[in-house]
């Protein structure tokens, strides 16, 4: 059969969805008019019936496919197969550019109007319209008669812009299925469709070994990384590898490399660099280690658990809670004791915060529906973000994903049955997800979230149901594949497979009392450390006023007191990492007098918090770089090996430094008697909050 370009891309699309969709919305996404949609769809009426399907219409509603899934499966295979008679203007521009990028000379526009079966003119129309898409990317197009055409500037820049074109064009699941080796084709076999024609910019037998390289030191990071980005870090080393032994040299600035040096995340891309360069036989150089530094600087992370106690300051919190209180404000809605938004702010704008100061793109794929489905929420927090980050431009897509936080605590209900969501897109999607699962089915006990690499290694037996926004190859097990909106009628399908598990839930209320008496056990095991981690952080509690010549000095008294209080066993380890960590950025509480100096360390016995008044305010730097007078110091030590729980409550001390002004004023000017009741009250009512999830 033949149909054109045009008319492939609207099987394609009505392929690709179940739900009924309108002309307008066909029409707005092939840039027609609704005409020319309703002319294409009559004239492949009679190809959808050489397949056994039809097009279902109603009025006011839209249009949908029908027929048997292995005739639509049929249908999309036979447009696998078409060679491309015709490219649509999009396609051939997406193909000029990944020639120009493969290219390591200039491209005669000849071979590329014959390669793309058009004549010169229109390569050369193409062109123009190429000349502004790179130039956002600081790249130019060098064009000279009898010379060609070449893309020209930086070696990061291109990788940039390849980068993005992979995540604009290729979806996550048709990574995945490349990195799970779930396409059956051999490396070298020719590529059918567009998105395969982008993956040939990555080297397919490179991805195995660099995810292999990754999985050894990934459990060293602070934290777990979302689908997403996993992908774009493992698609960013392929791209390096494969441009290393190309010759092709990128630069980094040697002040900013100097400044990352100090990190972690430096020190875990240097174990991997050292391991890529066994695996493929090359010479990894230090600026290519900052650039992998820099995707694990601003990887969306999946894990919220102790965010705000961890490297770098508190910075990130006071944004969080500034940004929280304006939409409250805007909404007329009190948002500012909601602890889950609140910690997922700061888990999602640490990365944010660097991809914004670095100037590194993120996709977000559900971009348009967030601004359809939540037009004046976008507003409200792009007005907000704008405001909180001054001169950084934010792009839409970043507000995109802190408007998916804010719709999520907005739509919080009780909880139901016990369902694990496995979503490839980051926390924020997963919230979003599962908050409008919470929505429709109320009936739900839990809702947990794992990225679908994290879903390998995890025991689902406790769950209910697994729903993923990608489909998962037969050996995942069973699971429901949903859109990160949810339809209707996802959520219908949903609600019937609950109702067939109520059978199933009742013949697990007759299992032994010992195998369903282990996760109580777990239960009372975590509540007991909580406890623990409350009494020592309570009765070690102390606000002293104190007269000293510089915080330095104050510090290395209150360590070495606490020595001999027997809460840490060498002063000397502690006071080094209470200055590396100051080393990193200021710590003072902007907009406050306060100054909060937090470590953990193998030197440290128990956690604790001790508080100290100066006679004399001190100058030290604020966590927005700026000098201030400070005239408390707040200390916070825990652990280097501490458990979930005690860092559940360290984090939510740390929260506090960064709360609304009633709380700071207290912390700020309130004698010992005042704090120490307002930090009881607090951990009090974490401590209820937790066993009342407990008990559920």
């Amino acid at each position: 059969m033949y149909v054109s370009a045009r008319e492939r891309k609207l099987l394609e699309r009505l392929l690709a969805d179940d739900r009924d969709v309108t002309v307008g919305e066909l029409a707005e996404e092939l840039n027609v008019s609704a005409r020319t949609v309703h002319r294409d769809l009559q004239g492949l009426e009679s190809v959808l019936r050489r397949y056994g399907l039809g097009l279902a219409k109603k009025a006011g509603v839209g249009i949908r496919l029908v027929g048997a899934e292995e005739n639509k499966q049929a249908l999309a295979a036979e447009l696998l197969r078409l060679s491309h008679h015709e490219y649509t203007p999009e396609e051939r521009q997406l193909m000029i550019l990944i020639a120009l990028l493969e290219a390591t000379e200039p491209v005669k526009l000849v071979s590329l109007a014959h390669d793309l079966n058009v004549t010169v003119a229109t390569v050369s129309l193409d062109l123009d319209k190429l000349e502004q898409t790179v130039e956002a990317y600081g790249l130019s197009l060098i064009r000279k008669r009898g010379y060609g055409v070449e893309l020209a500037g930086s070696e990061s820049a291109k990788r940039r812009l390849i980068s993005d074109l992979l995540f604009r064009h290729v979806d996550e699941h048709e990574f995945l299925a490349l990195m799970k080796e779930t396409i059956q084709k051999r490396a070298d076999d020719p590529f059918d469709t567009m998105a395969e024609k982008l993956l040939g910019l990555v080297d397919r037998k490179k991805l195995t070994v660099i995810e292999k390289q990754i999985e050894q030191v990934k459990e060293k990071l602070p934290f777990t990384m979302a689908d997403s980005s996993y992908i774009a870090f493992v698609v960013h080393l392929a791209l390096a590898i494969e441009r290393i032994k190309r010759g092709e040299a990128i630069h980094f600035d040697q002040q900013d490399l100097q400044a990352i040096q100090a990190t972690k995340e430096y020190e875990i891309a240097g174990v991997l660099a050292e391991s890529l360069e066994r695996a493929f036989g090359v010479d990894i150089p230090k600026e290519e280690i900052g650039y992998m530094t820099m995707h694990l600087m601003g990887a969306k992370w999946r894990s919220r658990q102790g965010a705000v106690m961890e490297e770098p300051s508190l910075v990130v919190g006071m944004k969080a809670q500034q940004l929280i209180r304006f939409v409250s404000r805007e909404l007329g809605v009190d948002l500012s004791v909601d602890c889950t938004l609140y910690e997922d702010l700061v888990v999602h704008l640490k990365p944010a915060l660097y991809r914004l100061e670095h100037g590194m793109g993120i996709a977000n794929p559900l971009l348009d529906q967030i601004k359809q489905d939540y037009a004046e929420l976008f507003v409200i927090v792009a007005d907000g973000a704008r405001q909180l980050f001054g001169d950084i431009p934010v792009p839409d897509e970043e507000i995109g994903y802190l408007v998916l936080h804010f719709a999520a605590a907005l739509m919080r209900e009780k909880k139901g049955w016990k369902v694990l969501v496995i979503c490839s897109s980051g926390l924020g999607t997963a919230k979003m997800l599962a908050t409008r699962l919470k929505k429709e089915i109320p009936d739900i006990v839990s809702l947990e979230q794992a990225s679908v690499f994290e879903w390998k290694g995890k025991d689902v037996s406790g769950y209910d149901l697994v729903i993923s926004t990608v489909p998962l190859p037969e050996e995942y097990g069973p699971h429901i594949v949903v859109s990160p909106m949810l339809t209707e009628e996802e959520a219908r399908k949903i609600r019937e497979c609950l109702e067939r598990k109520s059978a199933a839930e009742k013949r697990m209320e007759k299992e032994p009392m010992a195998r369903r008496n282990r996760p109580a056990l777990d239960t009372m095991k975590a509540v007991r450390r909580i406890s623990e981690t409350i009494i020592h952080i309570l009765d070690g509690f102390s606000l002293e006023v104190v007269k000293v010549r510089s915080i330095h000095e104050l510090l290395a008294d209150a360590c070495r007191r606490l020595e001999r209080n027997g809460v840490i066993v060498d002063a000397d380890v502690v006071l080094e990492e209470l200055r590396r960590r100051e080393s990193l950025g200021g710590l003072g509480v902007p907009g406050t007098r306060l100054a909060l100096y937090h470590a953990r360390s193998f030197a440290v016995l128990r956690p604790s918090l001790t508080m100290y008044r100066l006679d004399a305010p001190q100058t030290a730097a604020g966590m927005d770089g700026k000098p201030m007078d400070i005239n408390t110091v707040v200390l916070l030590l825990g652990p280097a090996d501490v458990d979930e729980e005690m860092l559940a409550v360290l984090s939510h001390i740390s929260s506090l430094f960064v709360k609304d002004e009633q709380t700071l004023a207290i912390l700020t000017h309130g004698d010992e008697e005042q704090v120490h009741l307002l930090i009881s009250a607090h951990l009090e009512q974490f401590f209820d909050d937790y066993w009342t999830l407990a008990k559920e």
